[in-house]
């Protein structure tokens, strides 16, 4: 592993362990020319995958590009890191896992879209906007619409049934004998 300070190539692994989700190995490490450190992640690539973008360009899927994406639509939202990453490395591995060598960048967003609306309204409003190139209010409206919408059907699928109300008791109250004060 090139060192990213000196360029070095001798670098040394001091320390490896599993990433918080068990997506990635992390491991530290040391430059023997300059004694910098720096992490680096290992993780699964079970094929070369191709984005085949709207101009009909092919590019190579960057894994990274999809990370900033979905943490520039985060930005500034109480999202925990390691939901961002459990979001991303379930894109990737959803792709990967198709069987297809190339995929459409409409795919991509697609399935970003799906994770970020799980995740968090806002920042899937930010991607959606960018994602479909809204060029009017008219265009943020439809979409909040469909997404209360959403939300509405949601809450009414998830709500338990409401209890019956308890059973009225007819009879008349029990009397109580009177005591006579002698």
């Amino acid at each position: 592993m090139r060192c990213p300070y000196c360029g070095g190539l001798d670098t040394q692994v001091k320390d490896s362990r599993p990433s918080d989700d068990s997506s990635a190995i992390r491991r530290r490490r040391t430059c023997s020319d300059c004694g910098g450190r720096f992490t680096t992640f290992e993780r699964v690539q079970l094929r070369e995958l191709i984005v085949v973008k709207r101009s009909g360009r092919k590019v190579p899927f960057d894994r990274d590009k999809l990370q900033r994406s979905v943490e520039t639509a985060l930005r500034k939202r109480p999202v925990e890191p390691e939901r961002i990453e459990r979001l991303v490395s379930g894109i990737t591995r959803r792709l990967e896992s198709t069987g297809e060598a190339e995929v459409t960048s409409e795919a991509i967003g697609e399935a970003v879209m799906e994770g970020l609306k799980g995740l968090d309204d806002v920042a899937y409003v930010r991607f959606a906007s960018v994602y479909k190139n809204f060029r009017e209010a008219r265009d943020f409206e439809e979409l909040l619409g469909h997404l209360a919408a959403g939300a509405a059907q949601a809450a009414a699928d998830e709500s338990p049934p409401a209890d019956p109300p308890p059973p009225i008791d007819l009879a008349p109250p029990a009397r109580r004998p009177r005591s006579r004060a002698s």
